[in-house]
């Protein structure tokens, strides 16, 4: 079964056991409990992530954030403000300004990154069209910061690994067809850790570096929840494939 938290652990030693370097990134989009769980087996592990916060409540909980920083992960802000505050630049800087110093008394915060809220028509990242954020003493951007030419993207988007087909913006324009051209596209969790275990496939002699992004309430023990988040994708999954069509 994919997607559940033995899984995950599968995944994250057939990693660390590869010849690769690797990069963990954690959009804690919902369920914050769930992220916890992560953070405490990459620590087990010897493994450290960075876990993106969302500034609303079904992400935000100051417990978990101390906690997860507690077991030495990096925070780093998951912000929205130019969808929450109506395409307003101005009023989306004010509002990431105040939303980074509210979580800078959590944890030291020097990496944010864009939640791509597929359902509006404003993309956060726009923000930075007019502002800078590294005035505001961020040094990571990730979409802004990596070299795509030298590190490839994997995401869970869609509960899937290629689910940059039905992703509004969890994508990476032009290198994700050069990739998917490479052969270096992957649908189960599974698909990746068999590339990672064979030291002559493609994964492990293409030179990338790997930038992980995972959604930690996708991965869950076998159960109700499991379930639940298994439909609720899936119905999301069609949803984005119509909006993705419209524009």
């Amino acid at each position: 079964m994919d997607f559940t938290l033995d899984k995950y652990r599968e995944l994250l030693i057939a990693l660390k056991e590869s010849s690769l370097s690797f990069r963990l990134r954690h959009d804690v989009d919902l369920l914050p409990q769930n992220s916890l769980r992560t953070a405490k087996i990459e620590s087990q592990l010897g493994l450290e992530a960075t876990y993106y916060f969302r500034m609303v409540p079904e992400s935000y909980d100051e417990s978990i954030i101390k906690e997860i920083y507690s077991l030495k992960h990096e925070v780093g802000y998951h912000y929205e403000s130019l969808t929450t505050c109506d395409g307003d630049v101005d009023a989306a800087y004010n509002d990431f300004c105040s939303n980074l110093e509210k979580l800078r008394q959590l944890a030291p915060i020097q990496s944010i990154c864009m939640h791509g809220s597929p359902r509006s028509r404003w993309d956060s990242k726009d923000i930075w069209k007019k502002y800078d954020y590294r005035q505001l003493g961020i040094t990571y951007e990730p979409y802004f910061d990596t070299d795509f030419s030298k590190t490839l993207y994997l995401t869970d988007t869609g509960r899937r690994w290629d689910g940059y087909h039905v992703s509004v913006r969890d994508k990476i324009p032009v290198f994700q067809e050069k990739w998917e051209s490479e052969g270096l596209s992957f649908h189960t969790t599974d698909d990746i850790i068999k590339q990672l275990k064979n030291k002559d496939s493609l994964l492990i002699t293409s030179g990338y570096a790997l930038l992980i992004t995972t959604h930690p309430q996708r991965w869950n023990p076998f159960g109700v929840q499991y379930i639940k988040e298994l439909c609720m994708q899936s119905a999301k999954n069609i949803i984005k494939g119509y909006l993705i069509k419209k524009r």
